[in-house]
């Protein structure tokens, strides 16, 4: 789900998906290329206009640039969740340079999320979330300092990122949300979480494991599931977030969560493939759906859509003769997944991740639904 992740993955390390983050699911993946396809299709708009949530995580590397991204998207989006305070194995924080960013997120009239992870050196880390689920201590000093940050700051949500937990460890992360997120909600924070793409109570492993479906949503005001990433850097090439596999999880949460607490989520980018693909081979380059349009326009690619996955590619030949295929998203592809929004009756959609140009998105998004802007309110 991150950018940072993304940096890690190239370095040669396996990371997760919030959300923040890229994790092979070849139990899911398909082969490419896809079996049926064509060069356009529509997806007409389902014709309600509901109100929904829409969350935007934002990395404030360089603060100016990010506080830009805001003004640009921030009339868009009910959360600016700003990813992320790492959480330390004592219970401390080390914070974000996220002050410009908070002042147009406000002016914005978005609500700031404060997100938590377990992030650090490259990865989400078992061993932070399991010293804060077992050691008091730790999370007593995590809940205080979370709630000065909060208050000092201005932030008026929280999203829990814990990822890469301990399988062995899903009790203590339930125990851990049922203290940690009541003790937000009562100082009078909005508290979501993020949760990997299950399909099933049977889904094991350090991505699906620990998250509880049921639990989540019965804590808190909302989730959000993280449904992207099927395509990605280091695995084989296809879409970042195909329809059937993103439908699979929407069945399996349904039944686990109220509808009204669901938020899914969408990707802001896609991958560029050498091929022929091979495991352990270079990793994908990530672009926007502006960079992969404009590649295409520059090639002469003839971009063709998958009806199967719902989404969009091309090939072309670099300038030595390398054959890629890009995989990205385009107004057809998110209608296809805004109708999944309104035919679930969801709370509404999170973007991985802001900075990545798509203005198309924007526009399609006002005209498919009415936003919900109400501050400091779940």
């Amino acid at each position: 789900m991150r950018r940072i992740l993304w940096i890690a993955l190239v370095a040669g390390v396996i990371a997760a998906g919030c959300n923040q983050g890229a994790q092979p699911r070849p139990e899911q993946a398909r082969p490419h290329p896809p079996t049926h396809q064509q060069v356009k299709t529509e997806h007409p708009k389902i014709s309600s206009s509901p109100t929904i949530t829409t969350v935007g995580y934002l990395e404030p590397v360089d603060p100016r640039e990010a506080g830009d991204v805001v003004e640009g998207v921030g009339k868009h989006l009910s959360y600016v969740a700003f990813f992320s305070y790492r959480v330390k194995p004592d219970g401390s924080l080390i914070p974000l340079k996220d002050e410009y960013p908070l002042r147009v997120t406000k002016r914005q009239g978005a609500v700031p999320m404060l997100v938590i992870t377990n992030f650090a050196g490259g990865n989400f880390q078992p061993d932070i979330a399991h010293s804060i689920f077992t050691d008091r201590s730790a999370q007593r000093r995590l809940i205080r300092n979370v709630i000065r940050v909060m208050k000092k700051k201005g932030y008026g949500a929280l999203n829990v990122d814990f990822e890469h937990i301990r399988e062995e460890d899903r009790e203590l992360y339930n125990a851990f949300l049922k203290t940690f997120l009541p003790r937000m909600r009562r100082e009078g924070f909005v508290v979501s979480t993020a949760l990997a793409p299950k399909t099933s109570d049977r889904q094991g492993g350090p991505w699906h494991g620990a998250h509880d479906y049921a639990v989540h949503g019965k804590l808190a005001d909302f989730v959000i599931l993280m449904t992207y990433e099927w395509g990605w850097t280091g695995g084989p090439p296809m879409a970042v977030a195909p329809v059937p596999q993103v439908r699979d999880v929407l069945d399996y949460a349904v039944r686990k969560i109220p509808r009204n607490k669901i938020v899914m989520g969408a990707p802001l980018y896609g991958y560029d493939w050498t091929l022929p693909y091979r495991k352990g081979g270079p990793p994908a380059k990530r672009l926007s759906p502006r960079e992969a349009a404009g590649l295409a326009k520059m090639k002469g690619a003839r971009v063709l859509y998958s009806n199967r996955d719902q989404a969009p590619y091309y090939y072309y030949r670099d300038d030595r003769g390398k054959e890629h295929v890009v995989w990205y998203e385009n107004e057809e592809s998110m209608q296809a997944k805004f109708n999944l929004v309104k035919e679930y009756r969801l709370r509404g959609i999170s973007y991985w991740v802001l900075g990545e140009e798509f203005p198309q998105n924007w526009r399609l998004l006002r005209e498919n639904f009415h936003i919900r802007k109400a501050k400091k309110t779940a």
